[in-house]
């Protein structure tokens, strides 16, 4: 005598535990924040500038779209033009 659990019908399909959505789902194209170059000049403030949050906190990846590398060259970057004064370390409080 068979379980009450196991299916008699041949028609149906055990899919297990992934989803159809995973299976059809394309990788997303990100753009390339850093556009053609591959250099981070730390002299270009107003480039910098969309890294960073109206506090002056350097935004994470997962919001500029960066890889790991550039999230470095980028914060890198910007750490160096906080030393040489060109960004200031935090925006000041207008209230």
């Amino acid at each position: 005598m068979r379980n009450n659990n196991q299916s008699n019908n041949a028609n149906s399909v055990y899919v297990g535990a992934r989803n159809k959505r995973q299976e059809t789902a394309k990788p997303r194209k990100r753009r390339n924040p850093l556009r053609e170059s591959r250099y981070v000049d730390y002299l270009d403030v107003k480039f910098l500038d969309r890294y960073i949050n109206d506090q002056g906190k350097i935004l994470p990846r997962r919001i500029t779209g960066a890889n790991a590398h550039q999230q470095r060259l980028i914060a890198g970057a910007i750490k160096h033009a906080r030393h040489l004064a060109l960004i200031t370390f935090v925006e000041q409080d207008v209230a």
